[in-house]
Protein backbone atom coordinates (compact mmCIF):
# COMPACT_ATOMS: atom_id res chain seq x y z
CA UNK A 1 0.00 0.00 0.00
CA UNK A 2 2.80 1.89 -0.08
CA UNK A 3 2.04 3.85 -3.29
CA UNK A 4 -0.55 5.48 -1.71
CA UNK A 5 -4.25 5.82 -1.21
CA UNK A 6 -6.88 4.08 -3.31
CA UNK A 7 -10.76 3.73 -2.80
CA UNK A 8 -12.71 0.82 -1.51
CA UNK A 9 -16.63 0.39 -2.26
CA UNK A 10 -19.03 -1.66 -0.13
CA UNK A 11 -21.80 -3.13 -1.35
CA UNK A 12 -23.95 0.17 -1.96
CA UNK A 13 -20.96 1.42 -4.11
CA UNK A 14 -19.90 3.88 -1.64
CA UNK A 15 -16.57 4.98 -1.30
CA UNK A 16 -14.24 4.54 1.11
CA UNK A 17 -10.14 5.88 1.33
CA UNK A 18 -8.36 3.27 2.26
CA UNK A 19 -4.27 4.28 3.33
CA UNK A 20 -1.52 2.03 3.69
CA UNK A 21 0.70 2.36 7.03
CA UNK A 22 4.01 0.37 7.98
CA UNK A 23 1.88 -2.37 9.95
CA UNK A 24 -0.95 -2.98 7.28
CA UNK A 25 -3.75 -0.93 4.88
CA UNK A 26 -6.84 1.37 7.38
CA UNK A 27 -10.13 1.92 5.96
CA UNK A 28 -11.34 5.22 6.69
CA UNK A 29 -14.70 7.02 5.77
CA UNK A 30 -15.30 10.11 3.41
CA UNK A 31 -17.15 13.06 6.14
CA UNK A 32 -18.19 15.98 4.01
CA UNK A 33 -15.88 15.64 1.45
CA UNK A 34 -13.07 15.06 3.91
CA UNK A 35 -10.97 11.43 4.68
CA UNK A 36 -11.36 10.34 8.04
CA UNK A 37 -9.05 7.76 9.57
CA UNK A 38 -10.05 6.61 13.67
CA UNK A 39 -8.76 4.35 16.18
CA UNK A 40 -5.30 3.51 14.15
CA UNK A 41 -3.03 1.64 16.24
CA UNK A 42 0.83 3.17 16.74
CA UNK A 43 1.68 0.57 19.55
CA UNK A 44 0.49 -2.52 20.65
CA UNK A 45 -1.96 -3.16 23.60
CA UNK A 46 0.04 -2.03 26.83
CA UNK A 47 -1.35 -4.60 29.25
CA UNK A 48 -0.48 -8.33 30.05
CA UNK A 49 3.72 -8.40 29.96
CA UNK A 50 3.46 -4.60 28.38
CA UNK A 51 1.98 -3.18 31.33
CA UNK A 52 3.93 -0.53 32.72
CA UNK A 53 6.59 -0.80 29.82
CA UNK A 54 7.66 1.34 27.26
CA UNK A 55 5.47 0.93 23.90
CA UNK A 56 6.41 -1.74 21.63
CA UNK A 57 4.88 -1.63 17.59
CA UNK A 58 1.44 -2.95 16.71
CA UNK A 59 1.38 -6.50 15.44
CA UNK A 60 1.15 -5.90 11.39
CA UNK A 61 -1.69 -7.06 9.92
CA UNK A 62 -3.09 -8.59 6.94
CA UNK A 63 -5.89 -7.35 4.59
CA UNK A 64 -7.43 -3.67 5.23
CA UNK A 65 -8.13 -2.83 9.00
CA UNK A 66 -11.26 -0.78 9.31
CA UNK A 67 -10.93 2.75 10.88
CA UNK A 68 -14.31 4.04 10.61
CA UNK A 69 -14.74 4.02 15.10
CA UNK A 70 -12.51 5.82 17.50
CA UNK A 71 -10.63 3.42 19.28
CA UNK A 72 -10.58 2.31 22.81
CA UNK A 73 -9.77 5.06 25.62
CA UNK A 74 -6.92 4.24 27.70
CA UNK A 75 -8.39 3.42 31.86
CA UNK A 76 -9.23 6.16 33.50
CA UNK A 77 -11.26 7.18 36.77
CA UNK A 78 -14.51 9.08 35.85
CA UNK A 79 -14.87 12.74 37.10
CA UNK A 80 -16.51 13.78 40.11
CA UNK A 81 -20.11 14.61 39.53
CA UNK A 82 -19.24 18.23 39.74
CA UNK A 83 -16.65 18.43 36.68
CA UNK A 84 -18.86 15.71 34.92
CA UNK A 85 -21.31 18.39 33.83
CA UNK A 86 -19.09 20.77 32.65
CA UNK A 87 -16.00 18.00 31.04
CA UNK A 88 -16.93 15.58 28.69
CA UNK A 89 -14.69 12.10 28.39
CA UNK A 90 -16.41 9.44 26.96
CA UNK A 91 -14.98 6.06 27.40
CA UNK A 92 -14.20 3.47 24.91
CA UNK A 93 -13.40 -0.20 25.65
CA UNK A 94 -10.73 -2.48 24.97
CA UNK A 95 -7.30 -3.00 25.19
CA UNK A 96 -5.66 -1.16 21.76
CA UNK A 97 -5.98 2.05 23.43
CA UNK A 98 -2.47 3.38 21.97
CA UNK A 99 -4.25 4.65 18.95
CA UNK A 100 -4.90 7.94 17.05
CA UNK A 101 -7.05 9.55 14.37
CA UNK A 102 -6.49 11.53 10.89
CA UNK A 103 -8.84 13.94 9.40
CA UNK A 104 -7.34 14.92 5.76
CA UNK A 105 -8.52 16.90 2.66
CA UNK A 106 -6.15 14.75 1.10
CA UNK A 107 -4.74 11.59 1.42
CA UNK A 108 -1.97 10.93 -0.70
CA UNK A 109 1.92 11.36 -0.94
CA UNK A 110 1.82 14.26 -3.22
CA UNK A 111 -0.06 16.46 -0.98
CA UNK A 112 2.62 17.21 1.66
CA UNK A 113 0.39 19.23 3.39
CA UNK A 114 1.13 20.97 6.86
CA UNK A 115 0.21 18.35 9.75
CA UNK A 116 -0.96 19.33 13.46
CA UNK A 117 -0.78 16.78 16.22
CA UNK A 118 -3.03 16.89 19.05
CA UNK A 119 -2.18 16.07 22.63
CA UNK A 120 -5.18 16.60 24.81
CA UNK A 121 -5.46 17.32 28.37
CA UNK A 122 -6.73 16.00 31.46
CA UNK A 123 -4.18 16.38 34.67
CA UNK A 124 -2.38 12.85 32.99
CA UNK A 125 -5.45 11.19 34.39
CA UNK A 126 -8.38 11.81 32.38
CA UNK A 127 -9.49 12.47 28.55
CA UNK A 128 -9.07 11.32 24.97
CA UNK A 129 -9.02 11.74 21.48
CA UNK A 130 -12.58 10.85 21.21
CA UNK A 131 -14.01 13.92 23.07
CA UNK A 132 -16.02 15.72 20.35
CA UNK A 133 -14.44 18.85 21.06
CA UNK A 134 -11.40 17.95 19.65
CA UNK A 135 -12.98 17.03 16.45
CA UNK A 136 -10.04 18.00 13.70
CA UNK A 137 -12.57 18.40 10.58
CA UNK A 138 -12.13 21.91 10.62
CA UNK A 139 -8.35 21.37 10.31
CA UNK A 140 -8.46 19.49 7.60
CA UNK A 141 -10.94 21.76 5.92
CA UNK A 142 -8.53 24.69 6.04
CA UNK A 143 -5.42 22.08 4.67
CA UNK A 144 -4.19 21.13 7.39
CA UNK A 145 -3.95 17.28 8.17
CA UNK A 146 -5.19 16.53 11.66
CA UNK A 147 -3.87 13.86 13.91
CA UNK A 148 -4.82 13.48 17.61
CA UNK A 149 -4.23 10.60 19.96
CA UNK A 150 -4.58 8.58 22.97
CA UNK A 151 -1.70 7.57 25.60
CA UNK A 152 -1.58 5.84 29.08
CA UNK A 153 -3.10 8.03 31.60
CA UNK A 154 -2.59 8.28 35.56
CA UNK A 155 -0.77 5.16 37.37
CA UNK A 156 -0.69 3.46 33.99
CA UNK A 157 1.26 6.01 32.22
CA UNK A 158 2.96 8.20 35.09
CA UNK A 159 2.96 6.10 38.11
CA UNK A 160 6.65 5.43 39.44
CA UNK A 161 7.93 2.27 40.29
CA UNK A 162 11.12 0.86 41.87
CA UNK A 163 10.96 -2.26 39.15
CA UNK A 164 9.92 -0.44 35.55
CA UNK A 165 10.50 2.50 33.60
CA UNK A 166 9.17 6.17 34.35
CA UNK A 167 6.66 8.19 32.05
CA UNK A 168 5.31 5.45 29.87
CA UNK A 169 2.57 7.58 29.13
CA UNK A 170 5.00 10.34 27.92
CA UNK A 171 6.82 7.33 25.80
CA UNK A 172 3.46 7.17 24.61
CA UNK A 173 3.76 10.52 22.94
CA UNK A 174 6.54 9.86 21.37
CA UNK A 175 5.68 6.67 19.80
CA UNK A 176 3.00 8.10 17.88
CA UNK A 177 5.05 10.89 16.64
CA UNK A 178 7.44 8.52 15.45
CA UNK A 179 4.55 7.06 13.64
CA UNK A 180 3.14 10.71 12.21
CA UNK A 181 7.43 10.59 10.88
CA UNK A 182 6.97 7.48 9.23
CA UNK A 183 3.15 6.97 8.09
CA UNK A 184 1.70 10.90 7.62
CA UNK A 185 3.29 11.24 3.78
CA UNK A 186 0.08 8.77 3.05
CA UNK A 187 -2.45 10.48 4.39
CA UNK A 188 -1.31 14.00 2.59
CA UNK A 189 1.14 15.38 5.23
CA UNK A 190 4.36 16.48 5.52
CA UNK A 191 7.00 14.71 8.05
CA UNK A 192 9.11 18.26 7.90
CA UNK A 193 5.87 20.91 8.89
CA UNK A 194 5.03 19.14 11.90
CA UNK A 195 2.83 21.39 14.90
CA UNK A 196 2.48 19.72 18.09
CA UNK A 197 -0.46 21.00 20.15
CA UNK A 198 -1.68 20.31 23.14
CA UNK A 199 -3.72 21.81 26.28
CA UNK A 200 -2.91 21.36 30.23
CA UNK A 201 -1.37 18.64 30.74
CA UNK A 202 -0.81 18.12 26.98
CA UNK A 203 1.12 21.28 27.06
CA UNK A 204 2.65 20.40 29.77
CA UNK A 205 3.75 16.94 27.79
CA UNK A 206 5.20 18.91 24.99
CA UNK A 207 7.30 20.75 27.11
CA UNK A 208 8.84 18.08 28.04
CA UNK A 209 8.89 16.90 24.57
CA UNK A 210 10.75 20.23 23.42
CA UNK A 211 13.57 19.25 25.56
CA UNK A 212 14.01 15.67 25.15
CA UNK A 213 17.06 15.15 23.18
CA UNK A 214 14.49 11.92 21.73
CA UNK A 215 12.05 14.21 20.21
CA UNK A 216 14.35 16.05 18.11
CA UNK A 217 13.09 16.28 14.77
CA UNK A 218 9.75 15.28 15.17
CA UNK A 219 8.17 18.38 14.82
CA UNK A 220 8.85 22.37 13.50
CA UNK A 221 6.52 23.88 16.04
CA UNK A 222 4.70 23.61 18.79
CA UNK A 223 1.42 25.23 20.44
CA UNK A 224 1.03 24.97 24.32
CA UNK A 225 -2.19 26.19 25.71
CA UNK A 226 -2.37 26.26 29.49
CA UNK A 227 0.51 24.70 30.48
CA UNK A 228 4.54 25.16 30.75
CA UNK A 229 7.28 22.72 30.80
CA UNK A 230 7.31 21.18 34.32
CA UNK A 231 8.75 18.08 36.27
CA UNK A 232 6.58 16.89 39.26
CA UNK A 233 9.12 15.71 42.46
CA UNK A 234 9.28 11.96 42.59
CA UNK A 235 9.01 11.66 46.15
CA UNK A 236 5.02 13.40 45.30
CA UNK A 237 4.71 10.33 42.33
CA UNK A 238 5.92 7.87 44.66
CA UNK A 239 3.52 8.83 47.51
CA UNK A 240 0.64 8.50 45.53
CA UNK A 241 1.47 5.29 44.15
CA UNK A 242 1.91 4.28 48.30
CA UNK A 243 -1.64 5.05 48.84
CA UNK A 244 -3.13 3.45 46.11
CA UNK A 245 -0.81 0.12 47.10
CA UNK A 246 -2.09 0.65 50.62
CA UNK A 247 -5.41 0.33 49.81
CA UNK A 248 -5.11 -2.29 47.19
CA UNK A 249 -3.25 -4.07 49.94
CA UNK A 250 -0.74 -4.69 47.48
CA UNK A 251 3.22 -3.93 47.44
CA UNK A 252 4.22 -0.46 45.81
CA UNK A 253 6.23 -2.67 42.26
CA UNK A 254 4.50 -2.56 39.01
CA UNK A 255 4.83 -6.05 39.38
CA UNK A 256 2.37 -6.14 42.25
CA UNK A 257 0.08 -3.15 39.86
CA UNK A 258 0.43 -4.84 36.87
CA UNK A 259 -1.73 -8.27 37.76
CA UNK A 260 -4.47 -6.17 39.22
CA UNK A 261 -7.81 -5.42 38.53
CA UNK A 262 -8.13 -2.02 36.31
CA UNK A 263 -11.15 -0.80 38.36
CA UNK A 264 -9.87 -1.70 41.23
CA UNK A 265 -7.09 0.84 40.26
CA UNK A 266 -8.78 3.49 38.70
CA UNK A 267 -10.76 3.57 41.92
CA UNK A 268 -7.65 3.31 44.42
CA UNK A 269 -6.31 6.28 42.22
CA UNK A 270 -9.39 8.45 42.30
CA UNK A 271 -9.55 8.12 45.85
CA UNK A 272 -6.03 8.51 46.52
CA UNK A 273 -5.48 11.54 44.42
CA UNK A 274 -9.41 12.93 45.70
CA UNK A 275 -7.77 15.94 47.65
CA UNK A 276 -5.23 17.40 44.85
CA UNK A 277 -5.44 20.24 42.91
CA UNK A 278 -4.05 22.90 41.25
CA UNK A 279 -4.80 25.45 43.79
CA UNK A 280 -3.76 23.66 46.90
CA UNK A 281 -1.08 21.06 45.73
CA UNK A 282 -0.84 17.67 47.16
CA UNK A 283 0.71 14.42 45.37
CA UNK A 284 -0.03 14.07 42.17
CA UNK A 285 0.96 11.83 39.10
CA UNK A 286 3.35 13.88 36.39
CA UNK A 287 6.16 13.88 34.18
CA UNK A 288 9.64 13.21 36.44
CA UNK A 289 13.37 13.61 35.42
CA UNK A 290 14.35 9.85 34.10
CA UNK A 291 17.88 10.68 32.78
CA UNK A 292 16.68 9.40 29.78
CA UNK A 293 13.38 10.31 28.00
CA UNK A 294 13.26 13.54 30.46
CA UNK A 295 17.16 13.78 31.43
CA UNK A 296 16.37 17.27 33.23
CA UNK A 297 14.10 19.85 33.77
CA UNK A 298 12.68 21.01 30.68
CA UNK A 299 12.02 24.34 31.57
CA UNK A 300 15.34 25.37 32.55
CA UNK A 301 16.78 23.33 29.58
CA UNK A 302 14.43 25.87 27.23
CA UNK A 303 15.98 28.94 29.16
CA UNK A 304 19.51 27.77 28.91
CA UNK A 305 19.11 27.17 25.13
CA UNK A 306 19.99 23.88 25.24
CA UNK A 307 16.91 22.31 23.19
CA UNK A 308 14.78 23.08 20.97
CA UNK A 309 16.66 26.06 19.76
CA UNK A 310 14.71 26.17 16.07
CA UNK A 311 11.09 25.44 17.14
CA UNK A 312 8.57 28.19 16.81
CA UNK A 313 6.65 28.15 19.60
CA UNK A 314 2.90 29.78 20.27
CA UNK A 315 1.86 30.19 24.14
CA UNK A 316 -0.44 31.42 26.21
CA UNK A 317 -3.21 31.31 28.70
CA UNK A 318 -6.98 32.09 29.60
CA UNK A 319 -7.61 35.22 31.84
CA UNK A 320 -9.39 32.76 34.48
CA UNK A 321 -7.77 29.80 34.47
CA UNK A 322 -8.74 29.08 38.06
CA UNK A 323 -12.61 29.47 37.87
CA UNK A 324 -12.45 25.88 36.48
CA UNK A 325 -10.93 24.94 39.37
CA UNK A 326 -12.55 26.62 41.69
CA UNK A 327 -16.27 27.79 41.09
CA UNK A 328 -17.36 23.81 40.02
CA UNK A 329 -16.77 22.96 43.98
CA UNK A 330 -17.78 25.80 45.56
CA UNK A 331 -14.18 27.01 46.45
CA UNK A 332 -14.79 30.58 45.15
CA UNK A 333 -17.07 31.36 48.73
CA UNK A 334 -14.90 28.73 50.84
CA UNK A 335 -11.92 30.92 50.15
CA UNK A 336 -13.67 33.87 50.47
CA UNK A 337 -14.42 33.31 54.21
CA UNK A 338 -10.84 31.98 54.97
CA UNK A 339 -9.52 35.50 53.83
CA UNK A 340 -5.95 36.16 54.94
CA UNK A 341 -5.70 32.20 55.62
CA UNK A 342 -6.63 31.23 52.36
CA UNK A 343 -3.45 33.46 50.94
CA UNK A 344 -0.92 32.93 53.59
CA UNK A 345 -1.64 29.33 52.33
CA UNK A 346 -1.17 30.56 48.72
CA UNK A 347 1.87 32.21 49.49
CA UNK A 348 3.08 29.14 50.87
CA UNK A 349 2.13 26.87 48.05
CA UNK A 350 3.33 29.83 45.51
CA UNK A 351 6.68 29.92 47.45
CA UNK A 352 6.35 33.55 47.22
CA UNK A 353 6.89 36.77 49.70
CA UNK A 354 3.88 38.82 51.37
CA UNK A 355 5.24 41.47 48.57
CA UNK A 356 3.85 39.33 45.88
CA UNK A 357 0.12 38.76 47.56
CA UNK A 358 0.39 42.54 48.34
CA UNK A 359 0.93 43.83 44.74
CA UNK A 360 -1.78 41.52 43.29
CA UNK A 361 -4.48 43.38 46.12
CA UNK A 362 -3.27 46.77 45.24
CA UNK A 363 -3.79 46.00 41.53
CA UNK A 364 -7.15 44.59 42.11
CA UNK A 365 -8.70 46.38 45.23
CA UNK A 366 -12.24 45.31 44.54
CA UNK A 367 -11.28 41.41 44.08
CA UNK A 368 -12.18 38.79 46.83
CA UNK A 369 -9.99 36.47 48.23
CA UNK A 370 -10.87 33.57 45.80
CA UNK A 371 -10.12 35.67 42.76
CA UNK A 372 -6.91 36.93 44.18
CA UNK A 373 -5.60 33.45 45.18
CA UNK A 374 -6.86 31.81 42.10
CA UNK A 375 -4.68 34.64 40.03
CA UNK A 376 -1.83 33.84 42.11
CA UNK A 377 -1.41 30.08 41.70
CA UNK A 378 -2.43 30.61 37.79
CA UNK A 379 0.60 32.72 37.85
CA UNK A 380 2.75 30.92 39.51
CA UNK A 381 2.03 27.59 37.29
CA UNK A 382 1.54 29.34 34.02
CA UNK A 383 2.38 32.56 33.40
CA UNK A 384 5.32 33.54 35.05
CA UNK A 385 7.35 30.00 33.49
CA UNK A 386 6.08 30.96 30.16
CA UNK A 387 6.64 34.42 30.19
CA UNK A 388 10.59 33.10 30.91
CA UNK A 389 10.38 30.89 28.26
CA UNK A 390 9.55 33.11 25.91
CA UNK A 391 11.73 35.44 27.34
CA UNK A 392 14.93 33.03 26.50
CA UNK A 393 13.41 31.09 23.83
CA UNK A 394 15.91 31.28 20.41
CA UNK A 395 13.58 31.07 17.78
CA UNK A 396 10.39 32.97 17.00
CA UNK A 397 7.53 32.95 19.83
CA UNK A 398 4.02 34.45 20.15
CA UNK A 399 1.89 34.75 23.01
CA UNK A 400 -2.11 34.79 23.73
CA UNK A 401 -4.52 35.67 25.92
CA UNK A 402 -7.95 33.86 25.56
CA UNK A 403 -10.39 36.55 28.00
CA UNK A 404 -13.87 35.51 26.98
CA UNK A 405 -16.11 34.80 29.43
CA UNK A 406 -18.33 31.76 29.28
CA UNK A 407 -22.04 32.27 29.15
CA UNK A 408 -22.06 29.95 31.62
CA UNK A 409 -22.20 31.51 35.69
CA UNK A 410 -19.19 31.65 37.63
CA UNK A 411 -16.87 30.39 34.97
CA UNK A 412 -15.27 33.10 32.93
CA UNK A 413 -12.98 32.79 30.71
CA UNK A 414 -11.49 29.41 32.47
CA UNK A 415 -9.17 26.56 32.17
CA UNK A 416 -10.01 24.65 28.94
CA UNK A 417 -12.79 27.14 27.95
CA UNK A 418 -11.12 28.09 24.47
CA UNK A 419 -10.57 24.83 23.18
CA UNK A 420 -13.87 24.34 21.31
CA UNK A 421 -12.84 28.02 19.72
CA UNK A 422 -9.39 26.92 18.63
CA UNK A 423 -11.04 23.54 17.23
CA UNK A 424 -14.48 25.33 15.86
CA UNK A 425 -16.51 23.24 17.23
CA UNK A 426 -18.12 25.80 19.42
CA UNK A 427 -21.40 24.32 18.26
CA UNK A 428 -21.09 21.04 19.75
CA UNK A 429 -22.76 20.34 22.70
CA UNK A 430 -19.44 18.99 24.70
CA UNK A 431 -18.39 22.64 24.00
CA UNK A 432 -21.87 23.95 25.47
CA UNK A 433 -21.13 22.37 28.78
CA UNK A 434 -18.40 24.77 29.35
CA UNK A 435 -19.48 27.83 26.94
CA UNK A 436 -22.51 27.82 27.59
CA UNK A 437 -25.40 28.70 24.44
CA UNK A 438 -24.10 30.82 22.14
CA UNK A 439 -20.66 31.51 22.24
CA UNK A 440 -19.36 33.74 19.60
CA UNK A 441 -18.56 31.66 15.91
CA UNK A 442 -16.39 35.12 14.88
CA UNK A 443 -14.21 34.70 18.03
CA UNK A 444 -13.96 30.59 16.92
CA UNK A 445 -13.05 32.08 13.62
CA UNK A 446 -10.36 34.15 14.87
CA UNK A 447 -8.80 32.27 17.29
CA UNK A 448 -8.83 28.85 14.33
CA UNK A 449 -7.79 30.64 11.88
CA UNK A 450 -4.47 31.84 14.28
CA UNK A 451 -3.36 28.55 14.55
CA UNK A 452 -4.20 26.92 11.08
CA UNK A 453 -1.68 30.19 10.27
CA UNK A 454 0.89 29.41 12.89
CA UNK A 455 1.05 25.92 11.42
CA UNK A 456 1.43 26.67 7.79
CA UNK A 457 3.55 29.37 8.50
CA UNK A 458 4.95 30.31 11.80
CA UNK A 459 3.26 33.44 11.96
CA UNK A 460 -0.66 33.42 13.59
CA UNK A 461 -0.99 36.94 12.46
CA UNK A 462 0.12 39.07 15.48
CA UNK A 463 3.73 40.29 16.46
CA UNK A 464 6.65 37.74 17.87
CA UNK A 465 7.30 37.95 21.12
CA UNK A 466 10.13 40.76 21.80
CA UNK A 467 11.04 43.13 24.75
CA UNK A 468 7.81 44.88 24.42
CA UNK A 469 6.02 41.73 25.11
CA UNK A 470 3.26 41.77 22.96
CA UNK A 471 0.23 39.14 23.76
CA UNK A 472 -3.20 38.84 21.63
CA UNK A 473 -5.98 39.18 23.35
CA UNK A 474 -8.68 37.35 22.05
CA UNK A 475 -11.97 38.80 24.20
CA UNK A 476 -15.45 39.78 23.69
CA UNK A 477 -14.72 43.09 21.91
CA UNK A 478 -12.58 41.08 19.42
CA UNK A 479 -8.91 40.56 18.80
CA UNK A 480 -6.48 42.96 20.33
CA UNK A 481 -2.49 43.28 21.10
CA UNK A 482 -1.74 44.25 24.38
CA UNK A 483 1.82 45.23 25.03
CA UNK A 484 3.43 44.49 28.06
CA UNK A 485 0.31 42.62 29.17
CA UNK A 486 0.34 41.06 33.20
CA UNK A 487 4.25 42.63 33.40
CA UNK A 488 3.34 44.46 36.29
CA UNK A 489 2.35 40.99 38.10
CA UNK A 490 4.68 38.96 36.66
CA UNK A 491 7.35 42.12 37.48
CA UNK A 492 6.09 41.35 41.11
CA UNK A 493 7.52 38.12 41.17
CA UNK A 494 10.97 39.49 41.13
CA UNK A 495 9.74 43.01 42.89
CA UNK A 496 10.06 45.18 40.06
CA UNK A 497 7.54 47.21 38.39
CA UNK A 498 7.21 47.91 34.73
CA UNK A 499 5.60 50.68 32.69
CA UNK A 500 2.65 50.71 32.30
CA UNK A 501 0.64 48.56 29.08
CA UNK A 502 -0.24 49.65 26.14
CA UNK A 503 -3.07 48.20 23.49
CA UNK A 504 -3.82 48.50 20.16
CA UNK A 505 -6.72 47.01 17.81
CA UNK A 506 -5.44 43.53 15.86
CA UNK A 507 -6.81 44.12 12.19
CA UNK A 508 -10.55 42.41 11.69
CA UNK A 509 -9.15 39.23 9.59
CA UNK A 510 -5.73 39.18 8.98
CA UNK A 511 -4.37 37.08 6.24
CA UNK A 512 -1.10 34.98 6.77
CA UNK A 513 1.51 36.67 7.21
CA UNK A 514 -0.32 39.63 8.47
CA UNK A 515 0.77 41.79 11.29
CA UNK A 516 -0.77 44.62 13.11
CA UNK A 517 0.91 47.48 13.72
CA UNK A 518 3.46 48.32 16.19
CA UNK A 519 2.98 50.57 18.77
CA UNK A 520 5.41 54.02 18.86
CA UNK A 521 7.63 53.59 21.49
CA UNK A 522 8.94 50.81 23.32
CA UNK A 523 8.43 49.23 27.08
CA UNK A 524 10.27 48.89 29.19
CA UNK A 525 11.29 45.13 29.66
CA UNK A 526 10.50 43.38 33.53
CA UNK A 527 13.59 40.63 32.80
CA UNK A 528 13.84 36.91 33.41
CA UNK A 529 11.93 35.66 36.04
CA UNK A 530 13.68 34.14 39.07
CA UNK A 531 13.15 30.38 39.85
CA UNK A 532 10.26 29.61 41.42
Amino acid sequence: MGEGPVTAEDSTGAGYPVVGTPYGAVRGRYENGLAVFRGIPYAAPPFGPRRFRPPVPPEPWTGVRDAGAFGPTPPKPPYSEAFAKLLADPVVPGDDCLNLNVWTPEPGPGARLPVMVWIHGGALTRGSSAIPVYDGRSFARDGVVCVSINYRLGVEGFGLFPDAPANPGLRDQLAALEWVRDSITQFGGDPDRVTVFGESAGAISIGALLASPRAEGLFRRAVLQSGAPEVTERDKVRRLVRRMAARLRIPATARAFAVADRAALAAAQAEAGRRASPIVGGAAFGIVVDGDLVPRDPLEALIEGDAAKDVELLVGWTSEEYRLWLAPTGLVERLDRLGPVALTAARARCRCGPEVPRGYRLARPGAGTADLVGQLVTDFLLRVPLHRLADAHRARSHVYEFAWPSNVPGLGACHALELGFVFDTVGVPEAERLAGPGAPQSLADEMHAAWVRFAVTGDPGWPAWDDTHPVRVFGSGGPEIVRGHRDREMALWESRAPAPTRVERAPASPGPGAAPRTVVGRLRRPGAMRRI
